[in-house]
């Protein structure tokens, strides 16, 4: 028997050993859920104590003995357990995913992977009591005990707040028709397996929201492969620029949140007419047809870089001043999307601060996953300037901000412009290297003069008191991500093409001639039989960029 329990003990750890790290990167987020799950095993073991002794007094029917045992048994058996079983717990927890979210953990088969876990830890401590039996003289009836109230508490803990999630989104689903808040229910993200996308679309799915993706795909289906098969997942791979495409993928969504871009300054100056068809023209195109369908929430994601270069704290009414054309495709695309703003179409403006932490899709071309990574691999943290100001946010706080904006009131989002992110993660470049050092101490600080006309520092007030949006992530938790991303295997070389937008198109250089040399996207008039009702004609307000780099 012992035999048997050491194989399978084995063949387990092996699966575990090689996604533990150390020593181990704790957030504050994954310190609550660890002292959660500690508490629950200490309750587990306090009850099984509790009811062996209980069940030995009833035995004993020794009126001496049942006074004896809270006092003597119950302290000594559980303080000489306690110290051993909790860090067990702890360690295979974590290895098994709980605090990492790993794949396995955040699969369908979540109970399957918690159960082994705590199945695991007591088969562990089970090894030890009967190894130092003649020093510990924990009782084997209490372990099993133990082992199942466990169980118990912690697939019940999981299980309630899956089952919470459920009904609060049927709830949402449920309210009367002349309700606003809460009306979408199918949503179409565009660019939904890239860096945003990947997260908000697994957030959309934890609420309830049938999603579908439009995506060409051209840094492949990793980042969305796991949504794959789900009942309210559906992926249309295609060319955001193409009308067909668009209109087969806006019809039957409730609101459509536009990603679709190419992103980043250097990879904007890559080839300058592909950014303009892409990040402007298409985004015309889309805004019409999901208008000409009757789709009352569009959200639209643009950047804080709007704002070039400022020493002043801004906001939402403060004076754009894009130095990139990145930046300007997306102040062009505000202009033609609020000028087509109604009573029944109502486009929202999302400007993200700079964006940081892991997704479905890693990007190692952002500031605090760059110098993350190689503070890890080597060993030096590149400070460049340093004088410059970025407002930086969680990639999955920006998936909640989207979540929060479609659920919002119509009357409270209509037409309007919100930052993401919050006055207290404005940073100044400088200060991220030692937060960096400090989790990655053999890393070197190196600091060089650099340029940078972007600096701006905002106000995320107006989000925080329209939509209660609070940012639940910090750099720190986005710089453990990186880190145990890279210790654990996950990322092996940050500098890998694929993690940037630049590198890629650079090492395909021949993907951007085949996007610019395509003339199949079908013209206005090819749309008769569409099924696109009234389609309004093309807005060309503001729609010429400016001439410049």
């Amino acid at each position: 028997m012992s035999r048997t329990i050491g194989t399978v003990s084995r063949q387990v750890l092996s699966d575990l050993v090689p996604t533990l790290s150390w020593p181990p990167r704790v957030t504050r987020q994954m310190g609550l859920r660890m002292a959660a799950d500690a508490v629950m095993v200490n309750v587990s073991l306090l009850v099984a104590v509790a009811l062996r002794g209980a069940w030995w007094a009833a035995v004993e029917d020794s009126v001496s003995a049942a006074n004896a045992i809270p006092l003597a048994y119950l302290r000594d058996a559980y303080l000489g357990a306690t110290w051993l079983l909790t860090p067990i717990c702890l360690i295979i927890f974590w290895g098994s995913g709980f605090y990492t979210h790993g794949r396995a953990y955040r699969g369908r088969f979540k109970a399957l992977v918690v159960a082994r876990a705590v199945t695991l830890s007591y088969l562990i401590f089970a090894f030890v009591i009967l190894a130092l039996r003649d020093v510990l003289g924990f009782p084997r009836s209490a372990i099993i005990l133990s082992w199942v109230i466990t169980l118990v508490l912690l697939m019940g803990a999981r299980l309630w707040i899956a089952l919470w999630r459920i009904f609060d989104q049927a709830e949402r689903h449920f309210l009367p028709s002349g309700t606003d808040a809460g009306r979408a229910q199918s949503v179409l993200v565009i660019g939904g397996a890239g860096y945003i996308g990947s997260a908000l679309t697994e957030r959309l799915l934890e609420e309830g929201y049938r999603v579908r993706v439009l995506d060409l795909l051209l840094y492949g289906d990793e980042a969305i492969a796991e949504f794959r098969g789900h009942p309210r997942f559906e992926l249309i791979r295609g060319d955001l620029r193409h009308v067909n495409t668009v209109v087969r993928a806006t019809k039957g969504v409730d609101a459509v949140v536009h990603l679709g871009a190419i992103v980043g300054d250097s990879a904007c100056g890559v080839c300058e007419d592909l950014t303009i068809k892409i990040n402007l023209e298409a985004t015309r195109t889309i805004a019409e047809v999901a208008k000409g369908f009757g789709v009352r929430r569009f959200v639209f994601a643009s950047t804080c870089s709007v704002y070039g270069a400022s020493d002043e704290l801004l906001d939402e009414r403060s004076h754009l001043s894009p130095l990139s054309l990145y930046a300007r495709t997306k102040v062009q695309s505000e202009e033609i999307l609020l000028n087509m703003t109604d009573a029944e179409f109502a486009p929202v403006i999302l400007r993200f601060g700079t964006i940081y932490g892991l997704s479905g899709r890693p990007r190692f071309d952002l500031v605090v996953n760059l110098l993350a990574a190689k503070a890890v691999q080597e060993g030096e943290v590149g400070i460049f300037g340093g004088k410059q100001w970025r407002p930086l946010v969680h990639v999955r706080d920006v998936a909640e901000a989207i979540l929060l904006t479609l659920r919002a009131s119509h009357d409270t989002v209509c037409g309007q412009i919100f930052n993401v992110g919050s006055n207290e993660q404005n940073y100044q470049i400088a200060d991220l290297g030692p937060i960096i050092h400090e989790m990655v101490p053999t890393a070197r600080i190196i600091t060089q003069p650099q340029e940078d006309n972007r600096n701006y520092r905002v106000r995320f007030d107006k989000i925080l008191n329209a939509l209660s949006f609070r940012p639940r992530y910090t750099v720190r938790d986005g710089v453990a991500e990186i880190i145990e991303a890279m210790e654990s295997g996950r990322i092996t070389d940050y500098r890998d093409p694929r993690y940037t937008n630049l590198g890629y198109l650079r090492q395909h250089s021949e993907l951007q001639h085949t996007l610019l040399d395509d003339h199949s996207a079908p013209s206005w008039s090819d749309l008769s039989g569409a099924g696109v009702g009234a389609m309004p004609e093309r807005a060309e307000s503001g729609a010429q960029l400016q001439a410049g780099g």
